[in-house]
Order: structure tokens, then C-alpha cells, then sequence
């Protein structure tokens, strides 16, 4: 059963029919194709079961408050101050960028919304000042793998009720990881420049620094307000993506920047986001269904424990299978199906859930950024009118430092159970 299932939907991945269609297919053909062939009815009331749950009414809302963000004029805002704090740095416009998809982070919790809001401001601006498209189109990638790090996170959202585990466990562990990832990427870009002339500009003066933190205060306080308002039990994750909302058209209305038109734009893009994300993951849960009937994550442990009992080799196995997935399958499809088949191998192993949630997803969204199937090179690569092949060369060795975070997070887990056991105990 498992072999027709994983089989089609293979195929069909890399005959680019869309992620939801394909696991659709894939589920059907492997009903009809079982024991359960006469009793369909199971498919629909596995999706409405799936997706009827409290916990995944936060989706919506963070993706709202990325394109609200948009709407309201928050990203500009967000690059100037990035601008004026680092841009003199060599290479500086590239640290920018790496330190605006940081703190764009903290707010929207999408790469896909970095890419596409940050990207076109970002790379017009590199372009601009001498930096040549590739490598500005594929620094643009690479930083947008913070965003659902950095917590709030709509993948981490999703993790948690695939796993059982508090949201708020998940995004204090995304924090840590988040951060480094970003440095991670500063100081490649840090050691490039001194190979490479990159265009420099002259340090900020006080004034401008302070200029442009006043001009966009409001927008860089909300990840704090967002956070601290979860950290500290004021809200829960779905409140505080409600809470992200109003407080994204409250500072849109106040830079007089967020018109009725675009506001309902970015309603109507959410609603097109949140329908893909929750037809995909109605289908995953009646494609879990299968799967677990079939007995696959039984099966699967019962072959990797047949391979090795040692811990810190089934992990390196773990990234090189996840890496490979996600350069094939997107992020949030990828986990819905990984996620629940692999849970009882991590169970076995004696892996912390927490942790494992960190290591796929940085596993998967690096998968945004490789070839051939990797999303965030596509929406760059439209957005600053860059040939899709030089996009892959460009973005090639910036995934050097981001493997070696994760290789620092799959071996050393305090870096992400730090935090959660700081805040939340144990």
C-alpha cells in the first residue's frame, strides 16, 4: 500500500502537478486500489476530522500578518532601518538583507512572504547600487530560510499539532536556531567580501540610524509585542496571530499606508494561502490514515533499527533523508507527510520531539533554496528578473553554512531545548 501511495505521488511531484492535487491523487488511487475500496466515504470524513482542530485557526492569521505587513508598507520600513545599522559593512547591502528577513521574521513567520515582500525591495536595491542580480537574488533565498525559524512560525504551528506539542514549546525552540542561521549567514557573507569587490557605502551618520528606528518604531516593536505577549502566558498562539493582525492594520492606518484595496487584497491573498494549505493538510491526515493501517512507521523502524541502533548515526541518516525530501517536496506538504510516519521512529530512538521539530524543519525549508523543486529560487528569480540558472549557481555555496547549522542542531539539541526548558520547565 505504501509503495502506490509514495509511488504516485512521487510521480506526479516530478511531473509538476500541484503539491494538493498530487497527495489527492496519490490517496484515492490507494483507496481504490485496498481493502477499503468500498468504503470511500472514509477519505472525506479523514479530511473534515483533520483539519477540525482549535490549534490550526493560527495558519490564517500569521499569513495575514505577513501580507498585512506588505500591505502596510512595513517592509520598506524595515530594510531602511537595516540600511542605516549595517549597510556600511563590506558587502553591507547583503547584511541588510540577511538582518531585514531577521526581523520580518518575527512578525510573518513565512518565507514565502519574505521572499516576495522583502525580495523585491531587497534585490532592487542591490541591483541599484553594483551588486550583480545573482548574487543578490540568491542571498534573498538563503535569509529567507529564518523566517520560519524565528517563531511566530506558521510551520512550527503546524509541527505542533502533528506532534502534540505546545506551540509555545515550539516557538521558543525556534529562536536560538533562528539566530544563528542568520549569523551563520553573516559571516559567510562576512568572508566572501574579502575575496570579492563588493559596492560599499559610508557608515550612517547617529541621526539617520536614530531617523529611520523612530520612522519605523512601530513596526520593529511588534515581533517583541507578538513574543513577549506568548513567552509570558498573555495569549495563546492563535490569539497572538489575531493580536499580529490588529496590530499590523492599527500601524498600516497610522502610516496612512494601508488603503481598503490593498487591505482586502491581502484578505484575498490569505484566503488563496490559508484554502492550498488546508486542502494539503486534509488530505495528509487521510493519507496518514493509510499509512498507519498499513502499519509504515512500524515497518520503516523495523528497517532502520536493522541498520544501526546508534543514536548519533540514525541522525546523520535522519538530515541526509530529510534534505533529500525536502529538495523534492515543498515545506509544509513535506512535513504533514514525514512528520507523522517518522514520529514513532523518533519515539524509539529517544529523541526529544522539540528537537526533532527544529531539525526538520530547518531540513525542509532548506529545501526552498535547492534545486531542482526549491520554491523561494522560482519567486526570486520572477521578482528581480533573474535567470532561474543563475540563481541555482549563486545560492550553491551560501547552503554551506546553512548545513552546517543544522549539523549544530541535530548534534547539539541544547541549542534548541535551551530556551522551552528555560521558560516552560522541562
Amino acid at each position: 500500500m505504501a509503495w502506490i501511495l509514495f509511488g504516485t505521488f512521487l510521480t506526479l511531484i516530478l511531473l509538476r502537478v500541484p503539491i494538493s492535487i498530487a497527495i489527492g491523487t496519490a490517496t484515492l488511487l490507494t483507496f481504490l486500489t485496498s481493502e477499503f475500496s468500498h468504503a470511500l466515504q472514509i477519505i472525506p470524513q479523514q479530511m473534515l476530522e483533520g483539519v477540525n482542530k482549535a490549534s490550526l485557526t493560527a495558519v490564517p492569521f500569521f499569513i495575514m500578518a505577513g501580507n498585512l505587513m506588505n500591505a502596510a508598507g512595513v517592509t520598506e520600513r524595515i530594510f531602511n532601518f537595516a540600511n542605516a545599522v549595517v549597510g556600511h559593512m563590506k558587502a553591507g547591502l547583503a547584511q541588510v538583507n540577511i538582518l531585514s528577513s531577521m526581523i520580518f521574521a518575527g512578525i510573518s513567520g513565512a518565507a514565502v512572504a519574505d521572499c516576495a515582500g522583502l525580495g523585491a525591495i531587497e534585490i532592487k536595491a542591490m541591483r541599484e547600487r553594483g551588486y550583480k542580480p545573482d548574487f543578490a537574488a540568491a542571498i534573498t533565498v538563503a535569509s529567507s530560510v529564518v523566517g520560519p525559524l524565528i517563531p511566530p512560525s506558521i510551520g512550527l504551528v503546524l509541527y505542533a499539532f502533528l506532534a502534540q506539542q505546545s506551540v509555545e514549546r515550539m516557538f521558543l525552540a525556534g529562536l536560538i536556531p533562528g539566530v544563528l542561521v542568520g549569523l551563520s549567514l553573516m559571516i559567510y557573507v562576512r568572508v566572501v567580501a574579502q575575496f570579492r569587490e563588493f559596492p560599499t557605502q559610508p557608515r550612517a551618520p547617529l541621526c539617520e540610524v536614530t531617523g529611520t528606528a523612530k520612522h519605523g518604531i512601530l513596526a520593529l516593536i511588534a515581533p517583541a509585542i507578538i513574543l513577549g505577549s506568548i513567552m509570558f502566558g498573555f495569549v495563546t498562539a492563535t490569539e497572538a496571530g489575531v493580536l499580529a493582525c490588529l496590530y499590523c492594520i492599527a500601524i498600516g492606518i497610522w502610516y496612512r499606508e494601508l488603503t481598503v484595496r490593498s487591505f482586502f487584497e491581502a484578505l484575498s491573498d490569505t484566503a488563496m494561502m490559508t484554502a492550498v494549505i488546508m486542502i494539503i493538510i486534509s488530505f495528509s491526515i487521510a493519507m496518514g490514515w493509510l499509512l498507519a493501517i498499513d502499519q509504515t512507521p512500524q515497518k520503516l523502524a523495523d528497517v532502520v533499527f536493522s541498520l544501526t541502533e546508534n543514536k548519533a548515526v540514525f541522525l546523520g541518516l535522519l538530515l541526509l533523508f530529510i534534505i533529500m525530501v525536502g529538495c523534492v517536496v515543498e515545506g509544509v506538504p513535506a512535513m504533514l507527510i514525514l512528520v507523522p510516519t517518522l514520529l514513532p521512529l523518533i519515539d524509539a530512538y529517544g529523541i526529544d520531539r522539540v528537537h526533532f521539530g527544529i531539525i526538520v524543519q530547518l531540513g525542509l525549508l532548506i529545501g526552498i533554496a535547492t534545486p531542482p523543486m526549491g520554491i523561494g529560487l522560482y519567486i526570486v528569480s520572477e521578482v528581480g528578473r533573474v535567470r532561474f540558472e543563475q540563481v541555482t549557481l549563486a545560492i550553491l555555496p551560501m547552503l554551506v553554512p546553512l548545513f552546517v547549522v543544522l549539523l549544530l542542531l541535530t548534534y547539539v539539541p541544547q541549542t534548541v531545548t535551551f530556551l522551552p526548558d528555560l521558560f516552560l520547565g522541562p
